[in-house]
């Protein structure tokens, strides 16, 4: 479908509308959330892949590597409208997946941690200078990058996202900024939300 098809359908339209509202609530009541999250105690535990390798400090590539692969998802998904409102209606799903998931699972980050700052995130929760910590259960970075793969109306663009939020899992690892078992559950959130969102998948024939 086209912007000009859309447009001329109310129902999609309607749809459309309903999506991007939905998404804005989503993103204000998760920065919300995040706040209060960060000020809540929780557990911490022993992760045997921190207890091999890092804490490396790759928060420059993490940062780069995300908000270009949003802004190169962005511009892609223009051209397909049901794809990008597909995709809106996936994140806030995991946006809500999130929110869950860490009501329910209060952790404390891991001892090693360097903490990752992001001021785009800061800038949302009105943080200023204090990094989110407790924003662990599961990861957003990469079970983000996962919805964008999985959303991707091209081959190529499959490809390319699935190997940035591959990087991106490895990364926030070897930075201790999530425990393992964050980056592990991301794939399976993000496929469900897609699922339920019922975003558009390539056929047979567009690869």
């Amino acid at each position: 479908m086209k912007w000009a098809d859309l447009l001329k359908d109310w129902k999609a339209t309607a749809v459309a509308l309903i999506t991007v509202v939905a998404f804005l609530v989503s993103l204000f009541s998760y920065t919300t959330f995040l706040t209060w999250v960060e000020l809540r105690p929780g557990v911490s535990f022993t992760d045997p892949v921190h207890s091999v390798v890092g804490p490396v400090d790759l928060t420059w590539p993490i940062f780069i590597v995300l908000y270009t692969a949003l802004v190169v998802a962005i511009f892609s998904m223009l051209r397909y409208p049901e794809v990008l409102f597909g995709t809106l209606r996936a994140y806030t799903i995991l946006v809500a997946f999130r929110i869950i998931c860490m009501a329910m699972l209060p952790l404390d980050p891991p001892q090693t941690m360097i903490p990752l700052i992001d001021p785009v995130v800061q800038l949302a929760t009105g943080n200023g200078n204090l990094p989110l910590t407790r924003d662990l259960f599961f990861s957003g970075h990469t079970s983000i990058l996962l919805l964008v793969a999985i959303s991707a109306p091209t081959r190529l663009g499959k490809i390319f996202f699935y190997s940035l939020s591959l990087f991106i899992g490895i990364a926030v690892i070897l930075q201790h900024v999530h425990y393992t078992v964050d980056v592990v559950v991301a794939p399976m959130a993000a496929w469900l939300a897609s699922n339920l969102a019922g975003t558009p998948q390539l056929s047979r024939s567009q690869f």
